[in-house]
């Protein structure tokens, strides 16, 4: 009799229920799709495509979530940074079932793969010399390959080496250094350094540093950078006290086309909302939706994908970028090779 009970009830639990799923790609045309997911149907396809290897479930279960709505998922948390929204979406899935999507598409986003596939520095001749021609147009600034700087993406207090991912305003982050070319587009980002860490030594660590330093990319090719960063052969900074001629006509050109890299940080964090508030996850975590945002938004740019009209009247506005000062780690009155070149370049190229 006890075994005839407990039958119903085995077959009660093996009963569930599926919440439908929206099919987003039939219902909403490119302007929502764009609005909501920042890429349109065929950026939202060529996305999936990409990452499809990564995302396809091993299982053979009929309510097997697809990579078309991983992708989608992510994209919406990306573009808000509220995983609520999400489930607002009526997209199907639970919470954590949405948690656990975001972070397998954002890991195969941030991927070496797939950003060493997206986001790539200038090497060939003829590229270098289309970029230098581009940054050329803005200020008469000659050889410019790329602009370089630091932005903080805010984070929740971490529970481990809390005091070392507090910055300079007194908030926990994560300091990304990132270079844009004059189209906006990302060239190359960092982002593994907490935010007390000076954006000086993010570069001396960087993978950009042993590009120039090992001549990988030609002589004649500049970065310019803000006076956080130490003045050398290849990264030129503005002068602090510039003499009347031909300093101030340097620094007056290198401050307009640096103006780049600030609103490159601004349309980015724009264009994806996760990167412009508080990130509520683990340190490792935010660093890797950094680098996804970062290959979205070179995506959107390559597609030529617009800021949403909401956001349209922001699109060129320059990201609030704090002055860091002089280079700490440069002692002072000590004479370095990089001051003389950029003497050498202002009077050749300025005066």
């Amino acid at each position: 009799m006890a075994h005839q009970q407990d039958q119903p009830q085995a077959q009660l639990r093996q009963v569930r229920n599926y919440r439908p799923r929206r099919n987003v790609l039939e219902e909403l045309d490119d302007t929502d799709l764009i609005k909501r997911y920042r890429l349109d149907r065929e950026g939202i396809e060529f996305v999936t495509d990409m990452l499809r290897g990564a995302l396809e479930s091993a299982t053979s279960r009929s309510m097997a979530i697809s990579p078309e709505l991983k992708v989608i998922i992510t994209l919406r948390y990306l573009a808000t940074g509220k995983m609520q929204q999400c489930s607002g979406d009526d997209l199907g899935l639970s919470q954590p079932s949405i948690s656990r999507v975001i972070k397998q598409t954002v890991e195969a986003l941030a991927s070496p793969a797939i950003t060493t596939r997206i986001i790539k520095f200038p090497r060939a001749r003829i590229d270098i010399q289309r970029t230098q021609n581009e940054f050329m147009q803005i200020a008469n600034f000659p050889g410019v390959v790329g602009i370089v700087d630091g932005t903080h993406i805010r984070i929740v207090a971490p529970t481990e080496y809390e005091e070392e991912y507090v910055n300079r305003k007194h908030y926990h982050s994560i300091n990304t250094q990132i270079v844009f070319d004059a189209n906006y587009k990302i060239l190359d980002v960092v982002a593994n350094w907490p935010g007390s860490t000076h954006d000086a030594r993010i570069l001396r660590h960087s993978g950009l540093l042993r590009l120039f330093e090992t001549n990988m990319v030609p002589a004649g090719c500049h970065l310019l950078g803000d006076s956080a960063y130490p003045c050398k052969r290849w990264l030129l900074t503005p002068y602090l006290r510039p003499l009347a001629g031909a300093q101030e006509a340097y620094n007056r050109a290198h401050k307009r086309t640096r103006c780049v890299v600030e609103r490159g940080i601004g349309q980015l964090k724009r264009r994806f909302h996760v990167l412009h508030g508080e990130v509520r996850v683990s340190p490792q975590k935010t660093c890797k939706i950094i680098l996804a945002c970062a290959v979205l938004y070179n995506i959107c740019k390559d597609r030529h994908i617009h800021i949403p009209e909401e956001d349209l009247l922001d699109e060129n506005a320059a990201e609030d970028v704090e002055d860091r000062g002089r280079n700490e780690d440069a002692p002072a009155g000590v004479p370095e090779d990089g001051l003389r070149f950029r003497d050498h370049f202002v009077n050749l190229h300025f005066a």
